[in-house]
């Protein structure tokens, strides 16, 4: 047990961020074709714009590592993706949906930011700047898709979600 070291931790929990993000790549596209919101539906292919691009800074993150880029299962993005399913699933075709759908991507977004955020914390830490400068790249991108996602919600989402089905 004494090789558990930070080091490690920052390997491990990179593994993890690289697999969520992979997976929340695959899930943007599902989620864009279910928005009704055009708003929220741009926002989500804005957002698999940007998270390919997240993904690619992950890889240098591990390059600078001296790591191959691998991840490692990630519990808890495979339960919130598993949560957005079923809101699509059981919201489909209501004024909820978008609501739900929202709600979901910002439980996402939330996950991410706080992994980041570790992230680039433990990088300077460990004295790796340049990793930790691409992490806050990709931190500050998850903040302001969280902001967005608000002010979708805020401006027609949430008050479109009371109304009834026609």
């Amino acid at each position: 047990m004494a090789d558990k070291t930070l080091d490690t931790l920052f390997h491990d929990t990179l593994k993890d961020i690289y697999y969520a993000e992979r997976k929340i790549l695959k899930s943007l596209p599902k989620m864009a074709r279910a928005a009704q919101s055009p708003e929220l539906k741009a926002a989500f292919e804005k957002h698999k714009g940007q998270t390919e691009g997240q993904i690619e800074r992950l890889q240098q993150v591990f390059e600078l590592i001296g790591k191959p880029a691998r991840g490692k299962t990630c519990d808890a993005i495979e339960g919130i993706l598993a949560e957005g399913d079923e809101i699509m699933e059981e919201y489909k075709d209501t004024p909820a949906l978008d609501a739900g759908l929202l709600a979901a991507a910002q439980a996402v977004e939330h996950y991410e930011i706080t992994r980041y955020g570790t992230l680039k914390r433990w990088a300077l830490v460990l004295g790796l700047k340049d990793a930790a400068a691409l992490l806050d790249k990709t931190l500050q991108e998850e903040a302001q898709t969280d902001e967005d996602l608000t002010g979708i919600a805020d401006a027609a989402v949430n008050a479109d979600a009371m109304k009834t089905a026609a």
